[in-house]
C-alpha cells in the first residue's frame, strides 16, 4: 500500500515474468492466467507457417514459449493485449524517452529488458510493466519485493533513457484501440 493507494504487484515465479507484467498492468491477479497465455500460443503455434519444420525439441519449446516455465514472446503480449481491447506501440528508441508522451492515452509501458545472471553466464530478457495508478507512476517489476513509486515523470524519463541505453525495447500500452 502506498499512500493509501493499493497497489497489486505480482512477484516472480519461474519464467512468468510476461504473466506477472499483465496482471500487474491491469492491476488484478487473474487478469491473465497461464492458461489464457498457453491458449493464445497455441493459437499462434498452429497458425505458424514454419509448423512443419518443428522439431521433436519444440514440443517443450515452441516458438512462442516454453511450455514449462513460461518465458512468453513479444506476439503472447500483443495477442493478449488486442484480446482486452488495447493497442501496443513499439517506441522508437532512437528517439528517445522525451518522446514519450505519458497522458491519459497510455495505459502503460511494457518493457523487455536484457538480464545477466551468474556472473554473465546466463543472459535473458524480462518484462516490466510501469503504470501510472492515481497521478503517481511505478515500477511494478516482478522481480522487485514491491513497487517502486518513481517521484515524477522526469524521474521516469531518466529511468526510461537509461533502460533504452541498457538495450531495453519499450512497448507502450494505450487505451485506446
Amino acid at each position: 500500500m502506498e499512500g493509501g493507494t493499493k497497489i497489486y504487484h505480482e512477484r516472480q515465479r519461474l519464467q512468468f515474468c510476461l504473466l506477472h507484467s499483465l496482471n500487474n498492468l491491469f492491476q488484478g491477479k487473474d487478469a491473465f492466467t497461464r492458461a489464457d497465455l498457453n491458449s493464445i500460443a497455441e493459437k499462434l503455434d498452429i497458425d505458424d507457417p514454419n509448423r512443419g519444420s518443428w522439431t521433436p525439441v519444440s514440443v517443450v519449446f515452441k516458438p512462442h514459449h516454453n511450455a514449462i516455465t513460461g518465458n512468453y514472446d513479444i506476439n503472447i503480449l500483443i495477442a493478449a493485449l488486442e484480446q482486452k481491447g488495447k493497442t501496443v506501440v513499439w517506441h522508437d528508441k532512437r528517439n528517445g524517452a522525451p518522446s514519450i508522451v505519458l497522458d491519459d492515452r497510455l495505459m502503460g509501458i511494457v518493457l523487455n529488458v536484457p538480464v545477466r545472471k551468474f556472473g554473465g553466464l546466463w543472459r535473458s530478457r524480462h518484462w516490466v510493466t510501469l503504470r501510472c495508478i492515481q497521478g503517481v507512476w511505478y515500477n511494478l517489476d516482478s522481480d522487485f519485493a514491491s513497487p517502486y513509486a518513481f517521484k515524477d515523470t522526469q524521474e521516469v524519463g531518466e529511468f526510461l533513457d537509461g533502460i533504452i541505453a541498457a538495450g531495453a525495447e519499450v512497448l507502450l500500452v494505450m487505451n485506446d484501440k
